[in-house]
């Protein structure tokens, strides 16, 4: 535990702290509308917040480097999408990034670091097609990317601590409650997928 405070402390830091535009209330642009954007989707919330699960499921130094693996693929992902991209099947995609991601952390299969930095970097290339596609005319590029990668470290960071405490709680079935977790983001995302969320 004492090794992962300074992660979690990390992922923190890179948390917002300007005021939030609420949407409705006139155009978002910059910093506010790229945090906004990845809290506005179900599916993005359950992706990101199912990677940090998934890193504590693998342990070690999963738990930096796949985080840090989804938000640097984002940004190649969102440079694409500003730069007009357009790649079929991208909300598909999106909708499928919790189901995998968390079927994973449910199996509870030990995965080589690598491997689940390119599972997870290739789900987060479709997210941030998503932010560069959408993201306003009128915003900043920097600022937006600033304000998504902030949030998505932010979910990651949640889903991490949410997984690390309930493994405390659990005490000896910790691993098969983090596991369990991981399952639920699965069926989160085969509800968005089907309709039912």
């Amino acid at each position: 535990m004492r090794k992962l405070l300074p992660a979690l402390a990390a992922l923190l830091a890179v948390a917002p702290t300007a005021a939030f535009a609420h949407p409705g209330h006139g155009e978002a642009i910059g910093f506010a509308a790229g945090f906004l954007h990845p809290m506005s989707g179900l599916d993005h919330i359950l992706c990101m917040v199912a990677v940090g699960v998934f890193a504590v499921v693998l342990g070690g130094r999963a738990l930096v480097l796949v985080p840090l693996s989804f938000v640097g693929m984002m940004v190649v992902g969102f440079l694409l999408g500003a730069n007009g991209l357009d790649l079929p099947f991208v909300e598909l995609a999106i909708a499928l990034s919790s189901i995998v991601i968390g079927a994973v952390a449910a199996s509870g299969k030990s995965m080589p670091v690598a491997a689940a930095m390119s599972l997870v970097g290739a789900f987060a290339v479709f997210h941030g097609l998503a932010h560069g596609a959408e993201m306003p005319a009128n915003a900043s590029g920097l600022q937006f990317a600033a304000g998504f990668m902030s949030a998505t470290a932010l979910l990651h960071a949640a889903g991490i601590a949410a997984a690390v405490v309930v493994a405390r709680l659990a005490g000896k079935y910790g691993h098969a409650a983090a596991r369990v977790a991981g399952g639920a983001f699965a069926l989160g995302g085969l509800g968005i997928l089907a309709g039912w969320l």
